[in-house]
């Protein structure tokens, strides 16, 4: 079966280090490509270049927008080592830089070595108990169009102008056409949530990203990743949002870090 992510993430290799890696339409936020997904769009061409299965602790910096069209990414092994591959890309589109990344791969195996985890596991309503994602009119459009998350019932105040007070965000993550999760979808799944400042200043339109980073800890288990997303500072017009994403398992496969900028005209 072919899936939606799939076909969205792939890559072609041109030789060099050169990749075609079209932004494909539909993986939007009001036109303008998700950054989880273009996270990933880059990662599968890292991983292919150093040829490693998964991606360790990727971080993507966002130089300009990236509405669906062509787009090339040029990726560099800068070191290959027995356990690890450090790789560095850059993605463009008409002579101009869109994103630049750096990413650690290699295998995972969450079993290996020590143990110790003070994270207290992440307590969701089953799935089905939990209300879909609003949308604007209704209608899931771009991104919400491939994906079927899921709101903790206590954190969906923003979309009826009734902001919650507390930046957080809680839900299961999981793709409309039921393609399982892997490592590379958890990149997508850690910026596929609604910004936790909108249950502090409701819904502020465009969010814009500076600099996102993902640590994958686990390979998944088959089914919903339960995710929580939550921020502790707003200070000087930016903002950090950090994620923990888990599997079916109550296993740890995730976590996550971006800073952003505050629209700061709707928050006065």
């Amino acid at each position: 079966m072919s899936f939606q992510f799939d076909t969205a993430t792939a890559t072609t290799p041109l030789g060099g280090g050169l990749y075609d890696t079209p932004v494909e339409d539909g993986w939007d936020i009001n036109g303008n490509a998700n950054g989880g997904y273009l996270l990933a769009l880059m990662t599968q061409a890292m991983r292919t270049e150093c040829e490693r299965p998964h991606p360790v602790s990727v971080s993507m910096h966002y130089l300009s927008p990236a509405p669906a069209g062509g787009a090339t990414t040029q990726v560099e092994v800068v070191k290959s080592g027995r356990r690890l591959a450090t790789v560095v890309g850059t993605m463009q589109r008409d002579g101009k830089d869109i994103v630049r990344s750096i990413g650690t791969f290699g295998d995972i195996d969450s079993s290996l070595g020590p143990q110790h985890n003070t994270l207290d596991v992440l307590d969701l309503p089953a799935y089905e108990d939990c209300p879909a994602r609003a949308f604007s009119g209704g209608a899931p459009i771009g991104l919400g169009s491939r994906l079927a998350v899921r709101l903790h019932p206590d954190d969906v105040g923003f979309a009826t102008n009734n902001p919650t007070g507390r930046a957080e965000v809680r839900g299961w993550f999981a793709f409309a056409d039921h393609r399982p999760v892997d490592t590379l979808a958890l990149l997508l799944a850690a910026d596929a949530f609604p910004p936790v400042m909108f249950n502090l200043y409701g819904m502020l339109g465009w969010v814009p990203t500076i600099e996102f980073t993902v640590h994958v800890r686990g390979v998944p288990a088959p089914g919903p990743i339960a995710c929580r997303f939550r921020s502790n500072a707003v200070q000087g017009g930016f903002w950090e949002e950090d994620g923990e994403m888990w599997d079916s398992q109550g296993q740890l496969v995730a976590m996550s870090r971006q800073l952003a900028l505050v629209p700061l005209a709707q928050t006065q």
